[in-house]
C-alpha cells in the first residue's frame, strides 16, 4: 500500500469481509465468543502488522484463516486459560434445531471440530481444507467421517 489511507480502507475492508468467518473459526477452538473476539482482534493486528501481498483473495482469505488458527491455538495453550472455569456460550439466539446442532459440533474434538466447519459452515473443499489446515486430504476425509459418525450417534 502507498499510503496510510490506502491501508486503512483495506484494512477496514478485509474486516468487514472476514470478520464473522474468522470468529466463527475461533470460537471453535476456544468455545467462548469474547475470547474469539480477542482472537480476531490480534488476527487483523498481526494483518495490518505484516502488511502481507497476496496472490489473490483466496491467498488472503487462507492467510487470515491460518493465523485465526493458530492464535487460537496459542490462546489455549496459555496456562491461564488451561485452569480456568468454563463459562459456556449462550446460543439461545440461535434457532433451537442450529442451537443444539452447534453445540453438538463444539462437543467434537477439535481435529474433527474444525473440518467440519470449514466444510459445513464455511463451505471449503476436502483439498482446501486440507491446504489450510496444512494437513493430508485423506486426514481431512477421515476426520470429516469420523465427525460426522459421532455427530450422527448424539
Amino acid at each position: 500500500m502507498n499510503n496510510s489511507s490506502e491501508l486503512n480502507e483495506y484494512i477496514q475492508q478485509a474486516i468487514k469481509k472476514y470478520s464473522q468467518m474468522l470468529i466463527r473459526i475461533a470460537f471453535t477452538y476456544v468455545k467462548n465468543l469474547a475470547d474469539a473476539e480477542d482472537i480476531l482482534q490480534d488476527t487483523f493486528l498481526a494483518f495490518l502488522q505484516a502488511n502481507p501481498q497476496f496472490e489473490s483473495e483466496e491467498h488472503e482469505k487462507a492467510w487470515l484463516i491460518r493465523v485465526t488458527i493458530n492464535k487460537s491455538k496459542n490462546y489455549i495453550k496459555r496456562a491461564w486459560f488451561v485452569n480456568r472455569i468454563e463459562l459456556t456460550e449462550d446460543l439461545s439466539y440461535l434457532p433451537e434445531e442450529e442451537s443444539g446442532v452447534l453445540e453438538a459440533v463444539m462437543e467434537l474434538d477439535k481435529k474433527y471440530r474444525l473440518p467440519i466447519h470449514l466444510f459445513y459452515y464455511e463451505g471449503y473443499s476436502v483439498e482446501e481444507i486440507a491446504n489450510i489446515l496444512q494437513t493430508k486430504s485423506s486426514t481431512v476425509k477421515t476426520h470429516l467421517s469420523r465427525g460426522r459418525q459421532i455427530l450422527k450417534n448424539k
